[in-house]
């Protein structure tokens, strides 16, 4: 199945501030993400051998927020051990629909994966050794999130991991820095300045950053003793956090 290029921001985005993960984005998400996203091909590999590493036999694996099931079939192509089986959970059935086409065109060992259409903060969890939360923290609700962390911690086994993946702030004057090589990354990647300023008011409003010391105290706040940094680029990071 061929991407579509994301062309959504070429006109003026209807709705604005109202982003929403819906069909039309569905239709060109992964031509998307990856000329907006620095490093996110690296994080989705790097979390496939992550999870390889720390699965438990028997036991379930978490990709909340999949959007297209990236970090799902990562998982999938890696994870060997028995009686392991995916959970792939997100709020928005177009890219559920989509994802679930997408699967079936890839080749991969037959682990078995459940596409869930859920509120992942309102979704109960059996006990599992591997979460990812890869960009999906920064759409919600901070309030919610140290709630989410902590049912995440006390469902994981011992020995479990959390992957989570964001886009951060730091102090100024480093985050002009980083605004402004981000800015040219989409540049590189073919993205107009109609574009680019189209999409930052469509999604300025769904989307809240923080910085890796709130998300390392969150994390430490639910439970979690070991969580350390195992990517950086520019303004994205991901942690692994061990219970």
């Amino acid at each position: 199945m061929t991407d579509q290029p994301d062309t959504l921001f070429q006109t003026p985005w209807q709705g604005v501030g109202d982003f929403r993960f819906d069909e039309r984005v569905a239709q060109v998400f992964p031509d998307m993400i990856r000329r907006s996203v620095p490093g996110y091909g690296h994080v989705i590999g790097l979390t496939g051998l992550i999870a390889k590493r720390y699965a438990q036999p028997n036991t379930a694996l978490y990709d909340l927020g999949c959007s297209l099931g990236a970090t799902t079939l990562s998982m999938a192509s890696q994870v060997t051990e028995a009686g392991c089986h995916i959970v792939a959970v997100d709020n928005s059935e177009a890219m559920l629909q989509k994802a679930r086409e997408l699967a079936t065109d890839r080749v991969m060992d037959p682990i078995p994966i459940t596409w869930q259409h859920a509120d992942i903060c309102a979704l109960t969890l059996v006990p599992c050794s591997v979460v990812t939360l890869n960009f999906t923290l920064q759409f919600i609700d901070p309030s919610h999130r140290l709630d989410l962390l902590s049912r995440i911690y006390d469902a994981l086994t011992p020995g479990g991991v959390l992957i989570l993946a964001e886009k951060v702030t730091v102090a100024e004057p480093a985050q002009e820095h980083l605004n402004t090589l981000h800015l040219d990354f989409k540049r590189a990647n073919g993205y107009s300045e109609l574009e680019i300023a189209g999409k930052r008011q469509a999604i300025e409003q769904v989307l809240i950053p923080e910085s890796p010391d709130t998300h390392h105290t969150r994390l430490q706040q639910a439970g979690f003793n070991t969580a350390f940094e195992f990517f950086h680029c520019l303004n994205f990071t991901a942690w692994m956090a061990v219970k």
